[in-house]
């Protein structure tokens, strides 16, 4: 196991074991898991096959000072895809992470050719797909302590994320302020550096962290409302992730409330929020 630190393990099952269970299953359970040996093939770069299917295709770059503390929103702009990956400046410039994301559920053939399995079927055949995103991020990209109000399974294509994990819940967490569009962040941006002095509620709760680094060729399922963030280890790391809806985010209505209000938010200020990228017209 890849663990880094005390707390809680994180189950493993297999990939054949995973399909056997069934996606509802897993819901259920409500605890993070992480599904080994995807068949996909991690041998070769998956850069390439992302550059020759989606290169021509503009994506979201996300700016931002690279400061783990940085108090700042993002910044976005629309690429071209290939710009970002054949341009150099992203990976030299240390004052600054670049990422790159594209919700490209419409395109479900480039997604399972780049995952090697049919993951609308397994995974998005069910109600509530809200977003499958492509990221693309280089070595040191952080993103800060955070909750989602969807289920995720993230994919590892290319390169490790360290992740570390917190259970549900709000109090204990510092939240930022919600009217500003920060209620699913904590004032604690860094779990890995956290003051026991000014979150002692948090420092408390150490015990119950979860704290690993996803491999290439793995997934990992994450509930709604559990606290996380991640950090890109490698020159090049390439992920794809599901957002799902469902209806336990009903017994979490602190969950609810930050998602309706952000969404909100997110429209009045004209603030990027993974809206789905148009389907490939044919013929191209």
């Amino acid at each position: 196991m890849n663990q880094l630190t005390t707390g809680m393990p994180v189950p493993r099952i297999s990939f054949n074991e995973f399909v056997a269970m069934g996606v509802e299953a897993i819901f259920r359970a409500d605890v993070p898991v992480i599904i080994t040996d995807l068949p996909l093939d991690t041998s070769n770069s998956a850069n390439d096959l992302i550059a020759q299917r989606l290169g021509d295709d503009n994506v979201t770059l996300f700016r931002e000072a690279s400061n783990k503390e940085n108090t700042e929103r993002w910044q976005t702009t629309k690429i071209q895809l290939r710009g970002f990956l054949e341009n150099e400046e992203y990976q030299r410039d240390n004052s600054t992470w670049y990422r790159v994301v594209s919700n490209i559920m419409h395109r479900p053939e480039d997604i399972n050719t780049l995952l090697g399995f049919d993951a609308f079927s397994l995974l998005a055949s069910r109600r509530g797909l809200n977003a499958a995103n492509l990221w693309i991020s280089y070595h040191g990209v952080f993103t800060q302590s955070h909750f989602d109000e969807l289920e995720n399974f993230n994919i590892a294509l290319q390169g490790r994320k360290r992740f570390i994990l917190y259970p549900p819940g709000r109090r204990d967490y510092y939240p930022r302020s919600i009217l500003k569009g920060f209620g699913d962040k904590s004032q604690a941006f860094d779990f890995n550096n956290i003051d026991p002095q000014r979150f002692p509620r948090l420092a408390a709760k150490s015990p119950q962290r979860r704290d690993f680094i996803l491999e290439p060729g793995e997934m990992l399922y994450l509930p709604l409302g559990w606290w996380h963030q991640a950090e890109s280890l490698d020159d090049l790391n390439i992920n794809v992730n599901f957002w799902l809806w469902d209806l336990k985010i009903l017994r979490r209505p602190y969950v609810l409330y930050s998602a309706l209000y952000t969404a909100a938010y997110r429209k009045f200020k004209g603030i990027y929020n993974y809206q789905p990228e148009p389907a490939k017209k044919e013929g191209i």
